[in-house]
């Protein structure tokens, strides 16, 4: 019989890697302004402020590279993305055909459960009218949500890093005057036709849901 060497057991899981967390860190640090829009990102300042080496640091910045919060500019570093006009522009163009498809597909075949779970989430964020950060929170979920139930992974991923941009945008929708107040209308009458099972109507909603959010954070 052939002589089997026994079998090396198995690296046991690592935790997760500390680029990882330090992504999240900066991730943080750039959708609550401490690292502002546009500004140079001091890799040694942010190392020693961490107590790491840079190289963690630098696979970080890879990742939020990738996910688009950071540019890297040859001989010059990272730098926090800044949306122009026309980033703005394109990324509510294409939240808006995603999401909207997803409310379609949702209206058509949602559960009663379903329904239910988001509904909830709408009654939560008409009690939350002057809770600007907590009507943020329940907003993202309620589309992540509607996503989720849509079903299609590859939307979820493109809309969550898309989603991630948009936090960029000085000029965010809901900070203007009423807009947070017309975005819950918009939401409810999204709602109603999702509830009614009415799948053009959840569409069209939706699509003008983004195109009023757009325009109020015209730059």
């Amino acid at each position: 019989m052939p002589d089997y060497a026994t079998p090396a057991p198995a690296a046991p899981f690592t935790p997760r890697a500390l680029y990882q967390d330090v992504a999240e860190r900066l991730r943080e640090q750039i959708f609550n302004r401490v690292l502002e829009p546009g500004s140079w990102i001091d890799e040694q300042k942010i190392a020693a402020e961490l107590g790491i080496s840079r190289t963690p640091l630098r696979e970080a910045l890879k990742v939020l590279a990738v996910e688009g919060l950071v540019t890297m500019k040859v001989r010059r570093g990272a730098y926090v993305t800044e949306m122009s006009r026309d980033d703005v522009s394109q990324v509510y163009h294409l939240l808006s055909l995603l999401e909207s498809d997803a409310a379609a597909l949702v209206a058509g075949q949602a559960t009663p459960a379903q329904k239910a779970e988001l509904a909830t989430l709408h009654q939560q964020l008409e009690g939350q009218v002057g809770q600007r950060d907590a009507f943020f929170a329940t907003n993202e979920l309620f589309h992540l949500r509607l996503l989720q139930m849509a079903g299609n992974r590859w939307t979820q991923q493109i809309v969550t890093d898309l989603r991630k941009v948009m936090k960029l945008n000085r000029h965010h929708s809901l900070f203007k005057q009423g807009r947070l107040e017309e975005s819950l209308a918009e939401h409810r009458a999204i709602m109603a036709a999702i509830s009614a099972g009415d799948a053009e109507a959840a569409r069209r909603l939706t699509r003008a849901h983004f195109d009023n959010g757009l325009e109020a954070a015209a730059l």
